[in-house]
């Protein structure tokens, strides 16, 4: 699951499928479309439609000479979820013509570009399926970079939808809002343009009914929680003063907010210079007035997109908000809730990157289901995903509910069955078996694999024969490590590498890249799960259940 398919930059998108996937852009005259081919030997198709669902392919202005022109499509010759784009859209084949952009040989980073000269939809589509083990053909990323002539405004730009939402509430910069939701709806908090800050504060109905006013304590929840704030996974709820959850964290892409500071109000302002300046607590006042809850001169809050650090010298520091454009929470209500968002108004330090923009507020109804899931970046620029499951989690979540997110998957922390001090045990003297998926796997073939490999890692790869594995490192040209791991030698010029980051891939493509290397570096990740069977008593049971 991604976040959101596209990451927006002044007048750039940038879109992302991977094989198997299809995608549907909308397109006007004098667009620029780029399709990159990132790791290579990714086939992917193109179709350009007018507003009638006509082709337009022959309009395209190609700065680049794609592979082949298909006509006659049928259904087999698009992928299945290149059709289902055209069945929603009610778009027959009928007379329609593909372009393949790239084919099984096209190296990494291969592209191929062209202008548009109407109005119309690009279904970009890339091939692929799930891997079997002992092949190489793993489905991997296609960018797709619009230059647009007209570019959405920045305070358009709002994710699709997480669900069918019962309602969407704008907050204007500088401004607050109430609203209400019951127990089990779900609230996303959307940052619109990014680096702007949200105070949020929440009040169960039922208290305000007998006259009593209880909300978020940050103290409470982080005295509960063990940590500085709230997070998807096993401490996920915020409580209030009495000790009861009132909203639980789903979903967080940015991972980074403040519960120790105040929503700002007057006195931050004056002790600033810049008396009579709007604050958040002002506009919570007037957005509670409505629900009898009295007006306060400061406002305990949580401080969505905040970006705050404790220094060592135990002063409380504030930069500007780590949050990019569509960035948000997902929050689910533990109880019917009277909630308010702010759009927070400051515009005198960095917090909001100086100039204070829109929030956005989506409530969806409780009969949808959302996993907890944060956002995972493997490089700053990389469009995020969001937490996955092991290909064993279905069956290892009948053992524990504690579950910790590393390296963007899903793992138990540990096991109800024996515990923690019993499970070391057993590690030391006994047998264990762990889920090691996030691992991350490369396949890298071609007629110069064996060069790569053996330029890039510590072991002679020449030595290596078919079907043995072997520990190595993976250093740079300077000696400093790049990752560990291991490399298995399936065939003379087919290999798979396991390492820990996604460094290594990367760090392999540009060595094939500089030396001219005729070889492909694929990531398989996701399509090889994988468990460690380890302790003194290893080869004892695995004895009972292999052979070599």
């Amino acid at each position: 699951m991604k976040v959101s398919t596209v990451r927006y930059e002044e007048n750039l998108e940038t879109y992302q499928i991977y094989g198997g996937e299809s995608l549907s852009i909308e397109i006007d005259n004098g667009d620029h479309v780029e399709i990159v081919d990132v790791e290579g030997d990714q086939p992917c198709t193109l179709l350009a439609l007018d507003m009638n669902g006509s082709s337009i392919i022959e309009s395209l202005s190609w700065k680049t000479k794609p592979i082949q022109k298909n006509d006659h499509l049928t259904e087999k010759n698009l992928s299945n979820s290149a059709n289902a784009i055209l069945k929603k859209k009610n778009i027959t084949l009928k007379g329609l013509t593909s372009i393949d952009l790239f084919d099984k040989n096209s190296p990494a980073d291969t592209s191929q570009s062209f202008g548009i000269n109407k109005e119309g939809m690009c279904v970009i589509s890339a091939s692929g399926g799930p891997m079997v083990v002992d092949e190489q053909n793993s489905p991997t990323e296609i960018l797709i970079n619009i230059t647009r002539a007209k570019p959405i405004k920045s305070s358009e730009r709002l994710p699709e939808p997480l669900a069918e939402p019962l309602s969407e509430i704008r907050i204007n910069n500088s401004t607050a809002k109430s609203y209400t939701v019951k127990a089990g709806e779900y609230i996303q908090i959307i940052d619109v343009e990014g680096r702007q800050c949200s105070d949020f504060q929440a009040f169960p109905v039922e208290d305000l009914k007998n006259g009593i006013v209880t909300s978020i304590d940050p103290t409470v929840t982080r005295s509960i929680m063990g940590s500085s704030y709230p997070a998807p996974g096993v401490f996920d709820k915020f409580y209030n003063q009495n000790s009861e959850p009132l909203v639980e964290v789903m979903h967080d892409t940015v991972c980074r907010h403040d519960t120790f500071g105040l929503a700002c109000n007057s006195k931050y302002y004056d002790d600033k210079g810049y008396p009579g300046h709007i604050s958040c607590t002002e506009n919570f006042n007037k957005a509670l007035h409505k629900y009898s809850i009295e007006p306060r001169l400061n406002w305990v809050a949580v401080n969505f997109f905040f970006n705050t650090n404790i220094e060592e010298c135990h002063t409380v520091s504030s930069d500007v908000s780590w949050s990019r454009p569509g960035d948000y929470v997902l929050l689910r209500a533990m109880t019917d809730l009277v909630c308010v968002s702010s759009a927070c108004p400051d515009d005198t330090s960095p917090v909001n990157g100086w100039n204070p923009t829109d929030i956005h507020v989506r409530v969806y109804d409780k009969s949808n289901k959302f996993s907890s899931a944060m956002a995972f970046r493997p490089d700053p620029q990389t469009i995020p995903t969001m937490t996955k499951n092991t290909g064993f989690h279905k069956n290892t979540e009948k053992l524990t509910r504690n579950f910790i997110e590393y390296n963007g998957y899903w793992l138990a922390s540990d096991y109800n069955n024996l515990g923690q001090i019993k499970e070391y045990w057993q590690c030391r003297e006994g047998v264990v078996m762990i889920d090691l998926s996030p691992l991350r796997k490369f396949e890298v073939y071609g007629p110069d694999a064996e060069a790569l490999m053996q330029y890039a890692i510590t072991r002679d790869v020449r030595k290596l024969s078919v079907g043995q594995i072997v520990y190595t490192a993976m250093c740079y040209d300077n000696g400093c490590m790049v990752d560990d791991g291991t490399l298995y030698r399936l065939c003379d010029d087919t290999f798979r590498w396991i390492g820990g980051c996604d460094e290594g891939g990367k760090h392999l493509r540009k060595i094939a890249k500089n030396r001219n290397l005729n070889a492909w570096v694929k990531s398989s990740t996701d399509q090889l799960h994988n468990v460690a069977v380890q302790g003194p008593k290893s080869r004892e049971t695995l004895a009972k259940i292999i052979w070599t």
